[in-house]
């Protein structure tokens, strides 16, 4: 992703350079290293120094201090960040014009460039904007769109910068290696909840982090990814078809209309193994509840290998006791491609982590184990894995 990765932050007059240190650290926290580049009018909105603080790191504000340097960093860099991007910078780009450094430094760079705009509705929605947007993603400029809110002069409408996380999700992505080209990857995520009543339902405490971070890593190395996730309070990732489903027969109407044009589908869901026979559609008091009837959900990873054709599977086992063993049962019994499996006692390993700890079971035979690692780590791992049953 970006760990050891030299950004180029640029800074352009908008009021919402501000945001810029959210995305400096953002960053940094990552891993990257972070040289930020300001324009004269971002100046006027935060101080240099903000910046060298948050990036441990000289700014640059002057085409001119030290010579040169509109080349040295662009050889030294492997993305270039615009955020916030006015439209002026945005006309500038395109038009070919440098005339103060860090429109030398888009000139004369040669990696990724990537552009989030802020700026009034009305600027935004200008034609010559547009075509200017237009012309630099016709020559593989990319844009993290803005949203629409509440603007610094009172107004609502588009011109919002974009989240501070999909800007950088944006850049993991372009500084990604693309091996996942042409691929098509379904991923399922979160729990699934069973309704009793209007306000009780059976579920479990997946958060769908694993699941989010599969899609996320997919996107990344460059598949089309589609999620389907059970409930959960993660924002959508940035780029990805995301379906939201509740209940266990949701999901498997949802896995199995996307299934065919898949090349591979990883089953990261932890979906119920139970439904209530009957939910009332009135609350139930809780005096009038003795006994509570249940059925097993559908199997969906045994609908799958009926339809399957050559897609690779991936699943998913929370376990405990002796849960090599009991990986290994399921891979086989599920006709798997490739079974993850973690015990959920371990710590940094159970719901809701943002780490994990899993061994990594090919129906090859081939077995890895991983130590703690972050979900994204381990999402990567996995599809490493999967290309070497590809290879």
């Amino acid at each position: 992703m970006i760990k050891g990765k030299r950004i180029i932050l640029g800074i352009t007059g908008s009021i919402a350079a501000y945001k810029g240190i959210e995305l400096a650290r953002g960053l940094k926290q990552d891993g990257a290293y972070v040289t930020v580049v300001m324009t004269e009018n971002a100046q006027r909105f935060i101080s240099p120094l903000t910046f060298e603080v948050v990036s441990e790191n000289k700014v640059f504000t002057d085409l001119f201090d030290p010579p040169l340097s509109h080349i040295t960093l662009s050889e030294q860099s492997d993305a270039l960040l615009v955020a916030p991007a006015t439209a002026d910078i945005i006309n500038k780009a395109a038009s070919g014009i440098g005339d103060d450094l860090l429109t030398t430094l888009l000139l004369s760079f040669n990696g990724p460039i990537v552009f989030a705009p802020a700026m009034n509705w009305r600027m935004y929605e200008n034609p010559v904007v547009k075509k200017n947007i237009d012309t630099l993603q016709s020559l593989g400029r990319v844009f993290v769109e803005p949203v629409t809110g509440r603007l610094a002069c009172g107004e609502e409408g588009v011109g919002r910068l974009a989240p501070v996380g999909d800007i950088i999700e944006v850049i993991k992505q372009v500084v990604s290696i693309k091996d996942l080209v042409g691929k098509k990857v379904l991923v399922t995520a979160g729990p699934t909840r069973e309704p009793i009543d209007p306000v009780r339902f059976i579920s479990n405490r997946s958060s769908g982090k694993m699941g989010f971070a599969l899609a996320k890593a997919a996107r990344r190395r460059g598949a089309e990814v589609t999620l389907i996730t059970g409930p959960t309070y993660l924002e959508s990732p940035y780029g990805i078809k995301t379906i939201g489903v509740e209940r266990a027969d949701e999901m498997m109407d949802a896995v199995l209309k996307n299934f065919n044009d898949s090349s591979i589908v990883v089953m990261a869901a932890a979906v119920s193994d139970f439904t209530p026979e009957k939910a009332s559609k009135e609350k139930i008091k809780k005096e009038d509840i003795s006994t509570l009837s249940l059925r097993k959900t559908g199997d969906i990873l045994k609908r799958l290998n009926k339809l399957r054709k050559n897609q690779i599977l991936v699943g998913f086992a929370a376990e405990t006791g002796d849960v090599i063993k009991k990986a290994k049962d399921k891979l086989r019994t599920k006709n798997l491609d490739i079974i993850v499996v973690n015990d959920i006692t371990e710590k940094g390993a159970g719901f809701d982590a943002d780490t994990n700890i899993v061994t990594i079971i090919e129906k090859t035979g081939k077995l890895y184990k991983c130590p703690i690692l972050s979900k994204e780590a381990v999402a990567d791992i996995i599809y490493d894995m999967v290309l070497e049953l590809n290879a």
